[in-house]
């Protein structure tokens, strides 16, 4: 009786199908990506002078633990908070602050309603944002992002007004070419509309 010969199983194919699971895997996966705010947060002062802020140059936004958002005491939904803000900040309802060589100045190149109770001046207007200890960061993030693009809105407008072009646009030739003219303009469009960001203690 003949002798039958032990079959060796071919394993190159199984080792080929594993490698290209592998780069499936790879491929379809995703990866967590965290995401944050750019802040550029004030140095310490030990001389900090005391200022009288009047009520009507800050726009409260609330957002409670179940992430419901309240601006001046009034229910909106975070798509609302660009459009509140930029009415809020370009007012132009008063003065800008006086400085010492000048009095305060009304705002000739603010577009608002010129509202006596809302804010008198960019200059002044100041976003307060208070968060509860149980808001989601999702959505803390998302209203960041909203006051953000409400002040770069409104600086957009300014520089294609004065200089036919966007304040996207400049900060993008400045970052490829820094030269002082872009740096003045820039500088001046950031004076016009300064971000100014309040956020109180969260509730607890």
């Amino acid at each position: 009786m003949a002798r039958r010969e032990n079959s060796e199983i071919n394993a190159g194919s199984m080792a080929d199908i594993a490698f290209l699971l592998l780069i499936f895997f790879l491929v379809t996966t995703t990866m967590d990506v965290d995401s944050g705010i750019a802040r550029k947060l004030p140095e310490k002062s030990e001389d900090t002078p005391q200022v009288t802020i009047k009520e009507k140059n800050i726009l409260d936004i609330v957002v409670n633990r179940n992430n419901a958002l309240l601006v001046e005491n009034e229910f909106v939904q975070v798509t609302d908070i660009k459009r509140l803000a930029m009415d809020f900040i370009d007012n132009g309802g008063g003065l800008s602050t006086p400085k010492a060589d000048k009095p305060g100045e009304p705002c000739d190149y603010c577009n608002g309603a010129k509202d006596p109770a809302s804010s008198d001046h960019p200059t002044k207007a100041i976003i307060s944002l208070q968060s509860d200890r149980g808001t989601t960061y999702g959505m803390y993030v998302s209203i960041q992002n909203e006051v953000e693009a409400a002040y770069n809105e409104l600086r957009n407008k300014l520089a294609l007004k004065k200089y036919n072009r966007t304040y996207k646009d400049l900060l993008g030739e400045y970052k490829d070419n820094a030269t002082e003219s872009l740096k003045d303009k820039i500088n001046f469009l950031k004076d016009s509309y300064p971000q100014i960001i309040s956020e109180p203690e969260p509730i607890k």
